[in-house]
């Protein structure tokens, strides 16, 4: 059986209700990440001013004893150093960055623009975050539904983004519009995910025209008429898709 093409997997993703178009999430390289990321970069993709921002929206977000998933992670996961959550795991794209994160306790090397599956069970964080990387995704929207799955019920997602990017492996929606459009699109993804309730947006630039910009997309996962939750013991049942994001 042949399997399917990238076009094929891009256009089943997106859902009949959806206004993304298999277009939107072409790019100018479509040579395999796996190949793209085999070269370790030990780079920030933001600057210190709006490293520290992330940092500080991260500790009103995220506490000790929180489970806590970097998504699309790296060498670097910008948390402030003195949170320092129960269980801290990352998934991203080279092995050699991901051991050279010191905030991790775990890792895993995972290409989700080939599997957007993650190997996670159920209700299993409290948080996840993506910083400065949904603009590389693919099928977002299965992703996101794989977030949904592995928060616990009133578990966050956080998405951080910038206006830096590896610009051949950025989708080609994210390159042709502005950060307004960014937090829509993020929003969108939410929203046709489900599982997740309204999200809000913010605008964390530490030092408007002065440093590297900084927007978040914040959203909780719904507690359905089927979740219940005892002692960190969680049983999950999909909401509704909610709203697009509030700002």
């Amino acid at each position: 059986m042949t399997e399917p093409s990238d076009h094929e997997l891009i256009l089943q993703a997106i859902p009949d209700d959806s206004p993304f178009k298999p277009e939107h999430f072409r790019r100018e390289d479509e040579t395999g990440d796996d190949l793209f990321y085999t070269t370790p970069r030990m780079v920030t993709h933001i600057d210190e001013a709006a490293i520290g921002a992330l940092g500080a929206y991260y500790s009103t977000m995220i506490s000790e004893a929180d489970s806590v998933l970097d998504l699309m992670s790296s060498w670097i996961s910008h948390y402030p150093a003195d949170v320092k959550p129960a269980r801290m795991a990352g998934l991203g794209m080279n092995a050699e960055e991901l051991a050279a994160n010191p905030q991790l306790s775990e890792w895993t090397v995972h290409n989700l623009n080939k599997d957007p599956i993650l190997p996670y069970d159920d209700a299993s964080f409290d948080a996840v975050t993506v910083a400065v990387s949904v603009q590389y995704l693919q099928r977002p929207i299965p992703v996101f539904q794989e977030i949904a799955r592995v928060l616990r019920p009133t578990g966050k997602c956080i998405i951080s983004f910038s206006n830096r990017c590896f610009p051949t492996k950025a989708i080609g929606l994210w390159l042709g519009t502005n950060a307004a459009t960014h937090l829509e699109v993020v929003g969108a993804y939410f929203h046709l995910a489900g599982g997740f309730e309204p999200p809000e947006a913010a605008d964390l630039s530490p030092n408007s025209g002065a440093s590297d910009p900084l927007y978040a997309v914040f959203a909780v996962r719904s507690a359905g008429p089927g979740d219940a939750t005892t002692n960190g013991d969680t049983v999950s049942e999909n909401s509704e898709p909610d709203a697009g994001p509030r700002a």
